[in-house]
């Protein structure tokens, strides 16, 4: 309960000015644009989860239960690849199906600035 009136709170602002929808324009595109730096970060963690997975699996020679937890990590690394990259699919297959314009071709996403 408290959550939400701190949120309406945070959002009292947009409220008040609500003829003026240029504010939530720009909180739109900031929040756009943060999980546009934030999408390459999370599939290369995710890459990363896969590659120590592998890792550990070579290096336990022997220790079946160190082979367990290995494969165990590899595992959920690859279920996080694949549901992010299925959801980016989804999201581009539902959008050309109704037709909403979504920038143009596919492009890899990118760390900015380097």
């Amino acid at each position: 309960m408290n959550k939400v009136i701190l949120a309406l709170l945070a959002l009292a602002p947009t409220f008040a000015f609500a003829q003026n929808l240029g504010n939530l324009d720009t909180l739109l595109d900031s929040i756009g644009q943060l999980i546009g730096a934030a999408l390459p970060i999370v599939v290369a963690l995710a890459l990363l989860a896969f590659f120590w997975g592998l890792v550990k699996y070579i290096f336990a020679q022997g220790n079946e239960e160190s082979k367990a937890d290995a494969k165990k990590i590899m595992i959920w690394g690859l279920v996080a690849l694949f549901v992010m990259v299925s959801v980016w699919g989804l999201v581009r297959f539902i959008g050309e199906a109704v037709g909403v314009d979504q920038g143009g071709d596919i492009e890899v996403p990118t760390v900015p600035g380097v």
